[in-house]
């Protein structure tokens, strides 16, 4: 009797811990995980046989599936960028949401500074002129630092 509860035990045990989720990436990959949840841009996940949560950005995840249910819940769109003119779908992402997007160019330059406008129109414009430099060479993300002594160092990243 004991070894068949200890068998059943095991045959439960096996499926708690099975991956119950697949997780499309935007550029084709395809994840085994145990989904843990979708919070602040970030999708967190483990991994086969592990309790260590990995987390990884939204905007490179297409959409997750439950493998139990065939149940698909979209997570972000992809975003093709072609051309300068399509620098206003450029995003600009904090640092850390970057996880899972591959870095793709790194490029630096000076601050604008127009005498008589506010700080944050100076902002606007160096954020602006970022985008457009990113959208040039087709990258749809991009993260910058602005630095205190009027530049800024960018790193753009793709899919």
């Amino acid at each position: 009797m004991k070894i068949l509860y200890f068998t059943l035990a095991m045959l439960f045990a096996n499926i708690a811990i099975s991956q119950t989720h697949q997780i499309t990436k935007h550029n084709g990959e395809q994840l085994d995980v145990n989904f843990i949840k979708n919070e602040n841009g970030l999708i967190y996940y483990s991994l086969n046989g592990s309790t260590e949560e990995v987390k990884i950005s939204k905007y490179a995840v297409a959409k997750i599936t439950n493998k139990q249910t065939n149940q698909t819940q979209k997570i972000s769109d992809k975003i093709v960028v072609d051309s300068k003119d399509d620098y206003k779908m450029v995003t600009v992402l904090p640092q850390e949401k970057t996880i899972g997007l591959k870095q793709a160019a790194n490029f630096s330059g000076v601050s604008t500074r127009t005498k008589g406008e506010p700080p944050i129109a100076n902002q606007n414009h160096t954020a602006m002129r970022i985008k457009t430099q990113s959208a040039t060479n087709g990258y749809p993300f991009v993260s910058y630092i602005q630095k205190s002594d009027g530049k800024y160092e960018a790193v753009a990243y793709m899919y």
